[in-house]
């Protein structure tokens, strides 16, 4: 199966460069159909895009901007938010236009379609592929799976330590790898996470009772506050006052008790750090998981995904 990738990743290649050097080597790209990428500097009043190719201007009509523009599916915000940003399309004819000047006629839309039929498809629950967060809502991220083709990350399916929102997680613009989660009816992907952070007992060997180390408070509740170590490993320590969720606290861990998959804290202090995060560490380099266990083999709750 050919892999496609989320937009971004084509525009440095030389690759990409070699086919946009002059109008020969367009022409050529335009016969193959080839999928290229280059910046969108302008979208005009009737929603074309506008690119610079370098040898020649680029123009992406309203209608070619994405799959689902002409019928309304998707709303020309999709288009708008391109400015600025790399842009995937093939290159339907080069004109002379009435200046003498020669530009490209593209289509996103066509790029899309190429990538959906020969590469999302394809895809079945449990494939690990590339991503890249394009925008951020209360109940998750959305991500190009695919020359801006989106899919669905929802909150729940982020990481096994509970976030209040997407952005405690990600920004946008992340280039993250995620599992296929599943396929509906109609051909719509969720996607999750959490699975490629690791196991209670792969998190958990990265600590050790006696340690103090850093942490996010995540959850306040009346018995306790639920501090994060790792995205997918958090620990209960005793009520304090003057915590609120989101506040970074030093810790010292009591103990960890993998028959109850339980971390156990005291909080130490407060700290102020804009740029502090629990670090983002993968722990499966494969390209297809059937089924995940989260919990210890020994504790009699288990997590567990399958796909």
């Amino acid at each position: 199966m050919k892999k496609y990738y989320p937009e971004g990743f084509l525009v440095g290649t030389q690759s990409n460069k070699f086919a946009m050097q002059n109008s020969s080597a367009l022409q050529e790209a335009c016969k193959r159909r080839e999928i290229l990428e280059a910046t969108a500097d302008v979208c005009d009043s009737e929603h074309n895009l506008i690119l610079n190719l370098g040898c020649m201007q680029g123009i992406i009509p309203r209608n070619e901007g994405a799959i689902g523009i002409q019928s309304g599916k998707v709303r020309d915000i999709a288009l708008i938010s391109r400015v600025g940003k790399p842009i995937c399309f093939t290159i339907s004819e080069i004109i002379t236009g009435d200046d003498g000047a020669n530009y490209a006629l593209l289509s996103r839309k066509d790029a899309q379609q190429k990538c959906c039929e020969n590469y999302i498809s394809n895809l079945i629950p449990g494939d690990i592929i590339d991503a890249k967060i394009t925008h951020l809502e209360t109940f998750g991220a959305f991500c190009d799976i695919g020359c801006g083709c989106i899919a669905l990350l929802p909150i729940d399916s982020i990481s096994v330590s509970r976030i209040s929102h997407p952005k405690d997680r990600f920004r946008c613009g992340d280039s993250i790898r995620v599992v296929v989660k599943d396929i509906d009816d109609s051909g719509r992907i969720s996607l999750s996470f959490k699975e490629l952070l690791g196991t209670w007992e792969e998190n958990a060997v990265m600590f050790s009772p006696g340690e103090t180390v850093a942490g996010i408070v995540r959850s306040i509740e009346d018995y306790g506050v639920f501090v994060e170590l790792a995205p997918n490993l958090a620990g209960l320590a005793e009520p304090k006052e003057d915590l609120k969720v989101g506040q970074k606290v030093s810790v010292y861990i009591k103990n960890l008790l993998p028959d109850k998959m339980k971390v156990k804290l005291i909080i130490i202090d407060t700290f102020t750090s804009e740029n502090y995060q629990t670090k983002l560490q993968y722990f499966c380099n494969e390209d297809h998981i059937d089924s995940w266990q989260y919990s210890p083999d020994c504790c009699k709750r288990k997590i567990y995904s399958e796909f």
